[in-house]
């Protein structure tokens, strides 16, 4: 009975003790600053103060894409909201309508001039003719180079005329120098046969475009932009003669 009032006593002065060290003892619980109840948490559910890296590193991904994308949403304009060049009607029947100048030749005399000049008012244009002083292409000149020797020269020339090219002749060359003349063809067929026969000689002839000053014919007319180009073939004389036509721009224009 002694043994049991001795634990029951020691029970009693165990609890006395645990509850003065609770009240004086141990430091008061601090209370949040909101007044809210302190709650418990598992250390599974506290946050770390520094995520994983992977984490980071997901998390810095998914937020520069969200940046890229308002980035290009603000830029990025509705397609309805865009001006397209051109998408004026105004604008597009101005362009439509709009003009341009070219000039046609050059006629090597004005019976060429007057047959294209018809030829484009048929076709519904208003063609100008002007004239201008340049170079009008002569033919092709076939040529052999001078010998070093006045005999030499003379020697040669015998042996082109007894061949049968009789027009053969000494005159100054297309540079510096005289040579010796074979003919001005304005066909190149025959200018083909004229050197075949001066290589059959064994000799080796040389050709040159020859060109001389006259006064030329040219048309200026104005294209609309959905007009095709000029065939300057169609506008060709009945005239023996080669013409070489150019379409190009005005003069006024190209300035």
């Amino acid at each position: 009975m002694t043994v049991l009032k001795s634990i029951v006593v020691c029970l009693a002065l165990a609890n006395i003790g645990y509850f003065l060290w609770l009240n004086e003892i141990a430091p008061p619980a601090t209370v949040p600053a909101s007044g809210a109840p302190a709650t418990l948490k598992l250390a599974s559910e506290v946050p770390p103060l520094h995520p994983p890296a992977g984490a980071a590193q997901s998390g810095s991904a998914a937020a520069a894409a969200a940046a890229s994308q308002a980035q290009a949403g603000a830029v990025a304009a509705p397609a309805d909201t865009v001006p397209l060049p051109g998408s004026d009607p105004g604008m597009a029947a101005a362009a439509a309508n709009a003009t341009r100048c070219v000039t046609v030749g050059p006629f090597k005399d004005v019976a060429d001039a007057a047959h294209a000049a018809s030829t484009l008012r048929a076709a519904g244009y208003d063609p100008r003719q002007r004239v201008a002083d340049g170079d009008v292409w002569a033919g092709l000149w076939v040529y052999l180079p001078l010998p070093a020797t006045h005999p030499a020269s003379d020697q040669l020339l015998a042996k082109l005329k007894a061949a049968g090219i009789d027009d053969s002749m000494q005159m100054p060359g297309p540079t510096d120098g005289s040579v010796i003349s074979l003919g001005l063809f304005s066909e190149p067929k025959r200018a083909e046969a004229r050197v075949a026969q001066v290589q059959a000689l064994g000799l080796t002839p040389g050709v040159v475009d020859r060109k001389r000053t006259a006064s030329l014919y040219w048309i200026d007319l104005d294209l609309k932009p959905a007009d095709g180009a000029l065939n300057p073939a169609d506008l060709q004389g009945d005239t023996a003669h080669i013409n070489r036509l150019e379409v190009k721009a005005c003069a006024a224009a190209a300035s």
